[in-house]
């Protein structure tokens, strides 16, 4: 890590847990990104519009985040695309990771935020074998792998 930014990670996880909340307050919806795009693609009609305009409005307010750095000439604090993994890696933790949300029914935003905010165990076992996941993860692609 190059860059400590507290601000923006104090900002981003306010603005994530608000959107959670007001998912949950005016919606009655957890926001779970895994079961949203699931049931986007899978589920009922009626429920598209909303699912469709939450995903949406992820890849707006990353593009936003962009536009801002740039704006403010602050480009290199931009989060920055990972260069130097094989795409076969990247293929693979992608699947890797989508069947760990099938298998956990859910992700990290339904379970490591909404689901501890509710104080479900489930959810807190489920963050707590992601986490655990990640840092074996991290270790092998640097350490055994040597991927930086």
């Amino acid at each position: 890590m190059t860059h400590f930014t507290p601000y923006s990670a104090l900002a981003g996880g306010l603005l994530i847990g608000l959107s959670a909340a007001l998912l949950l307050w005016l919606n009655g919806r957890i926001a779970g990104i895994s079961g949203i795009a699931r049931q986007l693609i899978w589920g009922e009609r009626r429920d598209a519009a909303w699912r469709a305009a939450f995903l949406l409005g992820l890849i707006a307010g990353a593009a936003a985040c962009y536009a801002l750095a740039r704006a403010l000439g602050h480009a290199d604090l931009a989060p920055q695309a990972r260069t130097g993994f094989p795409p076969a890696l990247l293929i693979f933790a992608g699947l890797a990771t989508g069947y760990g949300t099938a298998l956990a029914h859910g992700c990290t935003s339904g379970h490591g935020v909404c689901g501890l905010a509710r104080f479900s165990r489930r959810s807190a076992l489920a963050t707590a074998v992601f986490l655990l996941t990640a840092i074996v993860t991290t270790f092998i692609v640097r350490h055994v792998l040597g991927l930086q």
